[in-house]
C-alpha cells in the first residue's frame, strides 16, 4: 500500500486546475489519468470559447464560477503566455418573435453581473457584420476564444512545479473509505497499485458518476448522467465574420454557433443529440442540417465547404424536458465518505471556469 496525501482523478482542464491549485498550497499530489495523454476527453472536444457568463440561472455555481473563473483565465492566460484572444461575440435573433427571448437573455446576463453588453439593431449588425441576417442581437466584448491545449499544459506545468506527480495510463478500478482515508486501487499500465489517500478529488468528467461507486459513494448520492452529443462541422476557405456569431440558444445547448479559432479558421456546431453513451461519430450526412440551422443567419453559407469535424460530449444532469442543471461539487457533508470531493455535470462552461472552480475544491480541502 502507497501512502500519498491527495489524488485527483482525471487529468482534464478542471482536474488539472484543481491539482495546480492545492499543490501551490503546499499538499502532495498525484493525478491520475486514465489515457496516454491529458485532456483527450470534454477538454479537447469543445468550442474553445471564453464565457462571458450570459446564460446560467442567477446564483447557479454555473454562473458565479463563470463570472469569477473569466477574469482569472483572462490574467492566468496572459501571465503564462496561453494563446488567446477577447474576440468577442455576437447573439442575434432571426425573427422578430424572438426579440423577447434575446431581450430575456440580456436580463439574465446583467442579473449574474454581466454589465458590458451592447444592444444593436438590425442596421447596426448589418455595418458590423454585412453578411449577417438577424433583425436584433447584443455585443459581448468578454467573449473570447483560447488554446484550451496551451491552457492545459501551463497548468500541467504549473502543477508539476509545485510538486505534483502526473500518472499516465492509470485506471482507477476499485475503492473504499477506510479510518479517515481513501483506498484507491489502481491500473497503471500492466500493474495493480493500492493507494492510501487523504484526499481524493474525482474530476473524471464523463465517467465521474462511476469513479464514485467505484470508490464507495452511496448510491443515493451519485447522480445520473445524461450525454449530450454535439457535433461540429470545419469551413474550408474563409468566412465573412470578425466576431463569434451565436444564434438563440436550444434546449440542451446553445445553438450551432460560428467560432473563428486563433489561426482565424472557422468552425461550426454544437448541435445536440441526447444518448445513452458516449458516442463521437460525425456523419458527413449531418451536413445538410447543419446548413439549414447556420442559413437562418448566414444565407449565404456555401454547403459545399463544410466538412465533418469532431464531436464532444458533454456530462449533464439533467435530461430532455428537465430544464437547466448546475454544476454539483460535492463533500463529505453530501455523500459521506471523509476526504471526498465529487465534481459532477461539469460540462460548459466549465473551461472558462475552471480556475474558479479549483478555487472552490481548494477551499474545501487545503
Amino acid at each position: 500500500m502507497e501512502v500519498v496525501d491527495c489524488v485527483v482523478i482525471g487529468a482534464g482542464v478542471v482536474g488539472l486546475a484543481c491539482a495546480r491549485a492545492i499543490a501551490r498550497a503546499g499538499r502532495e499530489v498525484l493525478i491520475l489519468e486514465r489515457e496516454t495523454t491529458i485532456g483527450t476527453g470534454v477538454s479537447s472536444r469543445n468550442s474553445e470559447v471564453i464565457h462571458a457568463g450570459l446564460y446560467y440561472a442567477a446564483d447557479s455555481l454555473k454562473a458565479r464560477l463563470c463570472i469569477a473563473g473569466r477574469e482569472q483565465l483572462y490574467r492566468y492566460c496572459i501571465e503564462r503566455d496561453v494563446a488567446h484572444e477577447r474576440r468577442g461575440k455576437l447573439v442575434v435573433a432571426t425573427r422578430s418573435s424572438d426579440m423577447c427571448i434575446l431581450l430575456g437573455l440580456e436580463r439574465r446576463a446583467k442579473a449574474n453581473g454581466v454589465h458590458d453588453l451592447v444592444w444593436l439593431d438590425r442596421a447596426r449588425l448589418r455595418a458590423l457584420e454585412p453578411a449577417l441576417n438577424a433583425v436584433g442581437g447584443f455585443f459581448s466584448p468578454s467573449t473570447g476564444i483560447i488554446d484550451s491545449h496551451g491552457l492545459m499544459l501551463a497548468l500541467l506545468g504549473d502543477a508539476q512545479s509545485a510538486g505534483a506527480v502526473l500518472a499516465l495510463n492509470s485506471w482507477v478500478i476499485g475503492g473504499c473509505p477506510a479510518s479517515g482515508r481513501i483506498t484507491l486501487t489502481v491500473k497503471s499500465g500492466d500493474e495493480i497499485v493500492n493507494l492510501s489517500a487523504r484526499t481524493v478529488i474525482n474530476a473524471a468528467s464523463l465517467d465521474a458518476s462511476a469513479v464514485a461507486r467505484t470508490i464507495g459513494v452511496p448510491d443515493s448520492a451519485i447522480p445520473r448522467l445524461w450525454y449530450v452529443r454535439g457535433r461540429y462541422f470545419v469551413y474550408s476557405g474563409e468566412v465573412p465574420f470578425s466576431h463569434l456569431i451565436y444564434p438563440l440558444p436550444e434546449p440542451g445547448g446553445l445553438g450551432i454557433h460560428l467560432t473563428l479559432d486563433l489561426a482565424g479558421s472557422a468552425r461550426f456546431g454544437p448541435d445536440v443529440t441526447w444518448l445513452d453513451s458516449p458516442d463521437y461519430h460525425v456523419a458527413p450526412g449531418a451536413v445538410s442540417s447543419f446548413a439549414s440551422a447556420v442559413r437562418l443567419w448566414w444565407p449565404g453559407l456555401d454547403e459545399s465547404r463544410l466538412m465533418p469535424g469532431y464531436a464532444g460530449v458533454r456530462p449533464k444532469l439533467v435530461g430532455p424536458g428537465m430544464g437547466e442543471g448546475d454544476f454539483r461539487i460535492d463533500g463529505p457533508s453530501i455523500h459521506g465518505v471523509a476526504g471526498l470531493i465529487n465534481l459532477f455535470g461539469i460540462e460548459s462552461p466549465g473551461l472558462t471556469a475552471c480556475l474558479a472552480i479549483a478555487d472552490f475544491v481548494e477551499n474545501q480541502v487545503v
